[in-house]
Formats: structure tokens, C-alpha cells, sequence
């Protein structure tokens, strides 16, 4: 079997820092051997050999909070769920259009946080057939929550029995059907709104749900093999989905000191999504804006406290509104080291071995070591020191998944550029 050798690589392997002087050897879908300085092992006739030159080789990044087919905002301003402003087969077309973005832009893993009318399912198996191409993905089908809940904003008087967007579910028994049915057509992940807050109608103190109904939930999705996330933005309620089993806590505006022991010693994953509030505040400007820093402001500096405790922290945001357009994905990551003040070691583990291990590979993705799928990227510059080198398409000059590389002008690279040193990446 041919095999590709990368020469002289900074390798940023997902959870340390730099290294540079590194072969990484990749044969079929997984990675034979990584080595540093001389060595080497050598080539076969049929092997490509590809020298780095200094350029950064690191594990394929990950979106832990990904909405394939959001698009755009409602003529209002305010979300329309999703389906409704578009037609099906749109939507499902701007799905494989994301999908192909978010491969483009070196992302290869998404974790879908809900997916009207099936979509989800639906690109999962034209990913595995070959119809279209794009990130691995945990598939999620319809948010599942009660009957008026903050996304259930379908008036009355339309007398609409549409359904695709969301799955209304009451009593313990209606969720445990609601979660199944899910299951049923495809979903490997379970989205609920526990809560309101975080950029949705109803306030963070509204528990959207009885605590019944969401222990109904977990157990059914566990039950069936799936995993079950939920957006919750208040902190009492974080620690109660924590002891239920809950498996990813989004946005958790509000999370304490008990919520950060409870998510550590239960490995639950934790997505913060603080780009989408940031963005609001600078769109809404005055006071309203001044409220939502001040509370980003509080939340971040328990979200350091988070990191520092070893709470599996996850990237991910709600791409697809009119301000956060798909394809700004990596955005996120220079928010939370610029404005945020994480390392950015930090957030690349964030996105890469973490995102990884959400995937269901169990760590066999996320970072770059003997025996793990091929997930690669080379990039031009050095994302440990400066974040903002993935920010550029044209950064990336090989984007590898599965051990199939989808972009590569490495050779077109490296004879454009004189060999870079690791200091200089």
C-alpha cells in the first residue's frame, strides 16, 4: 500500500504544545508511525514522500456544535425554524453545501446540535456513499421540547400541523415516544431546550421542561444507543442535567463551581458557544449590549475555571444566522483567545482531540499519534502562536480525512516558499 510521509513538520498534535523536526507516516486510513529528527523511516518505491518545510501538520478540527441546514434570518429578524422559510429539498441542499464548507475550511468532524426534516440523516448517508463529501458527522434530528417552548413559535391561528423543525413532546411517556422516534429515523444525537436564555425568547430562569420529562429523555436516548445534548443557560439546571447523565451541555450561561465538579467528574462535554452573544451585543449596541457583555464577561471567567479544572471543553456555535454565516467557523477560535483570553493551545485541544472523542471513534480521532485515522491538516503558519492563520482558506494547504486528502497543493506550496523553521512557521 502507498503510503504518504510528511518530512520536516512543526506537529501540533492536539494536546501539547509544537514540536518541530517531525515525520508523520500516514498508510491507508490511519497513521503508521510519528517520529522526530533524524531516523526517519524510509520510503518504498510507491511511497510520497512530501517535505513540510516547517509548515504545521495538526489533527483536523472539529465543530461540537453544528446546525448543517441553518441558513438565515426570518423577514422579522428574529429565527424561523428552520424548514419553514425554505423548502425541504433547499434545505437539504444548503446542508451539502455546509458540509463541503466546513471540509473546505479544515473542519473534519462535525457534531450536529439539530437537524430539521431529516437532513442530518439524510447527508450521513450521502457522505457514506460517496454522493457528496464533507466533515465525519454525529448526526441530530429534530429538537425535541414541549409544547409552547421557546422554539415552539408557530402561531395557533395558522392551524399548521408542520412538524419538521421540532418534536413537541409532554409528560415523561410523550418524550420517551419523542426521543425513540428520533432514534427511528436516524439520529445518533438528541437535542433539547431545557432551558430559555442564550439568544432565545424566554428567559434563562424558565425551565422549559419538568425535571420528569427530562430524566425521561436521557434514559430513552441511552436506552436506544443515542446521546442526548441540551441547551441550558442557568446553572441549577446544569447541575441537575449533570446528575441525570446528560452527555453535552450547550452555551450553560450561569454554570458554578458544583456544575464544573459535576461536569469533570461525570465527562461531560461542555459548549460554551460564546461568539453568537458577542456578535448579538456588537449588532444590538446600547444597553442591551452592555447587559449581554457583562454577563459574557461573568460567564468567561467561570468558563477559565472550567478549563483549568479539566472539563472536556468543546468548539461550536450556531452558524447559519444572518451573522455568523457558515464558513466563519474558525472565528470562534480566535474569539475565545483574542476577546476570551484562553491560550490557544487551550482552544485548538478544544476543537481537536475533544471534538475528536465526541465523534464515537473513542480516541482514535482528534490527535496525531500511531494507530489514529489520518484527520490532518497542513497549514501554513503556526496556530499555537497566532490563531488567526485558520481563519484563511488558503492557509490550509492539505486538508486530509480518513486518510484521503480532499485539498492538497503541498507540492505547489512548497516549491512557491523557501523552507521554513519552526520559530519562523
Amino acid at each position: 500500500m502507498a503510503r504518504v510521509i510528511f518530512q520536516n513538520a512543526n506537529l501540533l498534535d492536539g494536546d501539547s504544545a509544537a514540536r518541530p523536526n517531525a515525520t508523520v507516516v500516514v498508510s491507508g486510513q490511519r497513521i503508521e508511525s510519528v517520529s522526530f529528527g533524524p531516523g526517519a523511516p524510509p520510503a518504498r518505491p510507491d511511497d510520497r514522500v512530501v517535505d513540510v518545510a516547517g509548515r504545521t501538520l495538526m489533527p483536523g478540527l472539529v465543530c461540537s456544535h453544528y446546525h448543517s441546514a441553518y441558513r438565515n434570518l426570518g423577514s422579522d429578524g428574529v429565527r424561523m425554524p428552520v424548514g419553514m422559510n425554505s423548502p425541504v429539498g433547499l434545505q437539504g441542499i444548503y446542508g451539502a453545501h455546509n458540509m463541503k464548507l466546513a471540509l473546505d475550511c479544515g473542519f473534519t468532524g462535525a457534531v450536529s446540535a439539530g437537524s430539521a426534516n431529516g437532513i442530518d440523516a439524510a447527508l450521513k448517508m450521502a457522505l457514506d456513499e460517496g454522493v457528496i463529501v464533507g466533515p465525519r458527522l454525529v448526526a441530530c434530528g429534530r429538537d425535541v421540547s414541549t409544547t409552547g417552548h421557546s422554539q415552539d413559535r408557530i402561531p395557533y391561528y395558522w392551524q399548521s400541523t408542520y412538524s419538521g423543525h421540532f418534536s413537541r413532546a409532554d409528560g415523561a411517556d410523550g418524550f420517551r415516544r419523542a426521543v425513540r422516534e428520533e432514534v427511528r429515523n436516524g439520529a445518533e444525537m438528541i437535542k433539547l431546550f431545557v432551558t430559555g436564555g442564550h439568544g432565545v425568547a424566554t428567559p434563562a430562569e424558565q425551565l422549559e421542561m419538568t425535571p420528569e420529562e427530562l430524566r425521561a429523555a436521557i434514559e430513552a436516548a441511552h436506552a436506544h444507543g443515542a446521546r442526548i445534548r441540551g441547551h441550558i443557560a442557568n446553572g441549577e439546571v446544569i447541575r441537575m442535567a449533570c446528575e441525570m447523565g446528560m452527555d453535552i451541555i450547550d452555551h450553560g450561561d450561569g454554570l458554578d463551581e458544583r456544575g464544573i465538579e459535576l461536569l469533570v467528574e461525570k465527562d461531560i462535554g461542555f459548549c460554551p458557544s460564546l461568539l453568537f452573544p458577542h456578535l448579538t451585543a456588537e449588532l444590538r449596541g446600547g444597553e442591551v449590549a452592555e447587559r449581554i457583555q457583562a454577563s459574557i464577561a461573568r460567564d468567561t471567567e467561570v468558563f477559565h475555571k472550567a478549563n483549568d479544572a479539566g472539563v472536556r471543553m468543546l468548539a461550536g456555535d450556531d452558524y447559519g444566522v444572518a451573522f455568523m454565516p457558515h464558513g466563519m467557523y474558525a472565528d470562534e477560535l480566535v474569539y475565545y483567545v483574542e476577546n476570551a483570553g484562553f491560550s490557544a493551545l487551550d482552544v485548538i485541544r478544544w476543537a481537536t482531540k475533544n471534538g475528536g472523542e465526541l465523534l464515537g471513534f473513542g480516541k482514535d480521532i482528534g490527535t496525531i499519534a500511531a494507530g489514529k485515522y489520518a484527520d490532518l491538516l497542513v497549514v501554513a503558519g503556526d496556530p499555537s502562536r497566532d490563531i488567526k492563520v485558520l481563519k484563511d482558506q488558503a492557509n490550509l494547504h492539505a486538508i486530509m480525512k480518513d486518510g484521503v486528502l480532499y485539498k492538497d497543493t503541498l507540492d505547489r506550496a512548497a516549491a512557491s516558499q523557501k523552507p521554513m523553521s519552526a520559530a519562523a512557521a
